[in-house]
């Protein structure tokens, strides 16, 4: 059982950027700049901070959320999306902003079944 996955359409978008840029590193923050919209950095110019969360990964990239974001979605399943987003040129910090793209957060709630077999996982 996993917290994260990611659309084909995301994936396509992750894929063309890790051919420009390499190793990617995803982080959804508490609310700045892009409110809590999931950012893409290339690896070495991201800092992830020590109090954030992993949640998996996505396409081979480590993705963290804000240790107190975490508190709202840990019941949740999260699926990461994108959405064309042409106005937001120079608006965003995330590296597919300038594909024309913005990366999105979809979350559904675990059943009760899915979350107790999670919390066993993780105890491991």
């Amino acid at each position: 059982m996993k917290r994260l996955d990611v659309t084909p359409a995301a994936a396509e978008v992750i894929e063309r950027l890790k051919k420009e840029h390499g190793e990617l590193v995803f982080n959804q923050s508490g609310g700045c700049c892009d409110g809590t919209a999931p950012m893409c950095y290339e690896k070495g110019d991201f800092y992830v901070p020590s109090r954030n969360v992993k949640l998996g990964e996505i396409c081979g990239c480590e993705f963290f959320i804000d240790k107190d974001q975490f508190e709202y979605f840990k019941h949740s399943f999260i699926t990461i999306d994108v959405r064309e987003e042409k106005a937001a040129f120079g608006n965003s910090f995330s590296l597919e902003i300038d594909l024309g793209y913005q990366f999105i957060t979809k979350s559904r709630i675990f059943t009760d079944e899915e979350y107790k077999q999670l919390l066993k996982e993780e105890e491991k």
